[in-house]
């Protein structure tokens, strides 16, 4: 009984002691979590057709499949829109053929051409997301648009500028695609700039999310109108132009990043005419907050 006090007496001090040490450890150098890696791209496809103006998706379906890429903004997404795209909904077939899940955005949302017994679906033409990871929210926002689809039409809120939730391992992102107005005249896109950061500007119930905007901007860089973007939002350039597919020489589409992300690398994809655009790629790394 004495041996085995006298052992309790110096063997629980120095448990006690190591204890401390390795709390004092763990504490001073806490675990760092792995960023998770992540692919991303933008890219037109010009409602299915290539710079060529000839309708072939499986052409397009083959380019977006080389990007290996876990999440997509695409831009000019027909659904049901019209003869261009033989009237089908590409957003879902895209998701299908590569299989991904998909959250669309519509700009415009007409009301389907008459058709003697038949209850035809409306037609639409917007933007999407193709995501690898599930998408958990979708929201279609409204921004300042000067329609291309009416008479002597006046800047205006008209929606398409597309939020979708995507969980990656367990990690949030807001994913926003957007398509800015093509017109040589700035002052459109510097009021969907102005409305877009007000969009991801807005508070959340909690932590929010990092986001990645996804988009062709129909403005090169250095646009004055662009500015306020590159004050919160870092510009994955991929140090090549985007625009027209075959002899590119501007760069007007765009993979755009918030705080929460890292970025590896940035390249424009050799896709040919399978669009009138080049797709930017990016490997992101997103870290838990």
């Amino acid at each position: 009984m004495r041996i085995h006090l006298a052992l309790r007496r110096h063997v629980v001090p120095l448990l006690l002691a190591v204890g401390l040490v390795l709390t004092a450890s763990a504490t001073a150098h806490p675990a760092t979590p792995r960023p998770v890696p992540l692919r991303v791209a933008t890219y037109n496809i010009h409602a299915g057709a290539g710079e060529d103006e000839v309708f072939d998706l499986d052409r397009q379906v083959r380019a977006l499949r080389s990007l290996d890429a876990d999440v997509i903004g695409l831009q000019e997404v027909d659904v049901h829109w019209g003869e261009r795209s033989q009237w089908r909904d590409l957003a879902r077939e895209l998701a299908h053929r590569l299989g991904m899940h998909v959250a669309f955005a519509p700009i415009y949302s007409l009301d389907p051409e008459p058709a003697a017994g038949t209850t035809p679906p409306r037609r639409e033409f917007g933007v999407a997301v193709l995501s690898r990871h599930p998408v958990v929210r979708v929201r279609n926002h409204e921004i300042t648009r000067l329609s291309t689809q009416g008479e002597n039409p006046l800047p205006e809120p008209g929606p398409g500028f597309l939020q979708a939730t995507v969980a990656v391992r367990g990690i949030p992102l807001d994913v926003y695609a957007t398509h800015l107005d093509y017109r040589p005249d700035p002052a459109v896109r510097a009021a969907q700039v102005a409305d877009m950061l007000r969009v991801m500007d807005r508070p959340c119930p909690f932590r929010c999310p990092a986001h990645l905007l996804l988009g062709d901007f129909n403005a090169r860089p250095d646009a004055p109108e662009l500015t306020p973007l590159w004050a919160t939002l870092r510009d994955a350039d991929p140090g090549a132009p985007t625009f027209p597919a075959s002899a590119p020489d501007r760069r007007i589409d765009y993979v755009a990043t918030s705080a929460g992300i890292g970025l590896r690398s940035a390249w424009t994809a050799p896709t040919g005419i399978a669009s009138d655009h080049l797709p930017v790629v990016a490997d992101l790394h997103l870290t838990r907050r």
